[in-house]
């Protein structure tokens, strides 16, 4: 499966924004500039960049839509994770671009990246009446290495959690996620995130974003029941394969990466600064390792700040993810520009393996139902006498009780699997700390031992499933196999208890 996926770079845009009123009265020069009929930018007299794509001062909105996002939004159809970062110092036109700001009063030329994905996203879903599409919204900011939750101000920031799910995408636990029927629910949804959302005024910017924001477009596809009745797709191989499709688009506004000097930052801001500057020298680092050429042997740092751990689908995981860079011309910024710039160039080496998200567990349900039906129906087949009937009630009862137990042991077995999948980074890490006593450290080994086996058991598992649960067998082994699967699912719970 590894070696049948393919490996795509990360694509990086680079705009750059006019000067401001303020800095043509102050008679700023302009110290970048594109290269005419090129992908190219030169920054003070000879430093030229290469990119997958630039934007000039009179880029539009729609033009840097319709080049770097309108493909990634086609991709999120097909069932692809995607994601849009925007980075750069604070007043470089990030939130502008990306389209975090107040939209109602945004002209629909001027609109950004996420409105226009949203409405165009909307259109896609009223002209594919054969689809059932569910659509939620999540909204997150990362302020001062804390989760905040923008749609539901209520939520603790102890009730959110980072977590990888069984699959290996990583999932914010807690985070609230709304169910949207039409595009102006998503735009007010937007809209109230962005009020709630952590600005303050420095020298640089007014409303500089003192938070890293993660806007999260969810959809879940699958055939509607109608059309399965009206075509001959129920049948056909290659829409089994695509029975039930989940993917994600993150749209993620980065915190403004000047430094703390620039933006005479005191007290208060001064710290932020800190932790702004903090996650993004962390997200540096991940950009570094995975544009390594020798990056199978480098460690690559997700764990080192909470922006990094959010998006480690995004750069080098299961995603398509377009980077945008976004840079004052003005002189007086050359080298946060200059750093902008290099960091995009690092970007370009990262390298996603995106794969279509088909929802698995649908399908083992879906086949459990099937085998479950088959069997009663085969059951109900064998009313032959009343003692025949009598028979049937007790096989009736004895799947309704297996359905049951099955159920609450995969419920249970997922938790423990979560409680364990939290504490084994965690305690291998403690496994190198010389602190540790030697009878600790032995007993924390052979936990660690006992982990990875019960793990590899519970792969090995799961591949006969795998190749039992999709076997054409009589019905009455059929149920001996549900035992089976039963039978396992308590060893594989009694060894994660012990």
């Amino acid at each position: 499966m590894e070696s049948g996926m393919e490996e795509i770079p990360v694509k990086v845009a680079v705009r750059i924004r006019p000067l401001l009123s303020r800095e043509v009265l102050h008679n700023h020069q302009v110290c970048v500039r594109l290269v005419p009929n090129t992908q190219q930018i030169i920054i003070g007299k000879d430093r030229v960049f290469t990119f997958d794509f630039v934007f000039g001062k009179n880029s539009t909105q729609e033009e840097v839509y319709t080049v770097c996002i309108k493909p990634l939004l086609v991709s999120l159809t097909e069932g692809y994770n995607a994601t849009v970062f925007a980075y750069g110092q604070t007043g470089s036109g990030k939130t502008y671009t990306i389209g975090g700001g107040h939209i109602a009063s945004v002209a629909e030329n001027e609109k950004g990246i996420i409105p226009r994905a949203i409405q165009e996203l909307f259109q896609h879903i009223s002209e594919n009446r054969n689809i059932d599409f569910h659509v939620k919204v999540s909204y997150i900011e990362v302020y001062k290495e804390e989760l905040r939750d923008l749609l539901e101000l209520e939520t603790s920031v102890k009730e959110l959690h980072i977590r990888e799910d069984e699959k290996g995408n990583t999932v914010i636990v807690g985070a609230k996620e709304f169910q949207v029927e039409c595009a102006d629910e998503v735009i007010s949804l937007l809209e109230s995130g962005n009020a709630a959302r952590h600005t303050g005024t420095t020298q640089m910017n007014e409303h500089s974003s003192r938070s890293h924001a993660i806007f999260t477009i969810s959809i879940c596809q699958k055939q509607s029941a109608e059309s399965q009745r009206n075509t001959d797709a129920a049948q056909d191989s290659s829409w089994k394969s695509i029975q039930m499709i989940a993917s994600k688009f993150h749209f993620v506004d980065l915190a403004g990466s000047e430094r703390v000097t620039k933006t005479g930052n005191t007290g208060e801001r001064f710290k932020e600064s800190i932790q702004i500057n903090s996650g993004l020298l962390a997200l540096g680092n991940v950009i570094s390792a995975l544009g390594d050429p020798k990056r199978k042997s480098v460690h690559i740092p997700y764990r080192d700040a909470k922006i990094t751990r959010i998006l480690k689908d995004s750069l080098g995981g299961n995603a398509k993810t377009v980077m945008i860079a976004c840079i004052s011309p003005s002189s007086s910024d050359f080298d946060e520009s200059l750093n902008s710039l290099k960091y995009a160039n690092r970007a370009k080496n990262i390298r996603n393996k995106p794969v279509v998200n088909y929802n698995p567990d649908q399908d083992r349900i879906d086949e459990m139902e099937l085998e479950i039906r088959l069997l009663r129906e085969a059951l109900q087949n064998q009313q032959v006498s009343s003692q025949c009937s009598h028979d049937l009630n007790q096989e009736r009862t004895r799947i309704s009780s297996l359905e049951e137990q099955l159920t609450r042991l995969q419920v249970q077995c997922f938790s423990y699997r979560n409680c364990v999948d939290e504490a084994f980074p965690f305690l291998v890490d403690l496994n190198d700390d010389i602190s540790l006593k030697r009878s600790q450290r032995d007993r924390l080994q052979s936990w660690i031992t006992m982990v990875q086996e019960v793990r590899k058991e519970a792969l090995t598992m799961q591949e006969i499933n795998t190749e039992t649960g999709t076997s054409q067998e009589p019905h009455h082994i059929t149920i001996l196999q549900l035992k089976r699967e039963l039978k396992k699912c308590q060893v594989f719970n009694f060894m994660l208890i012990i």
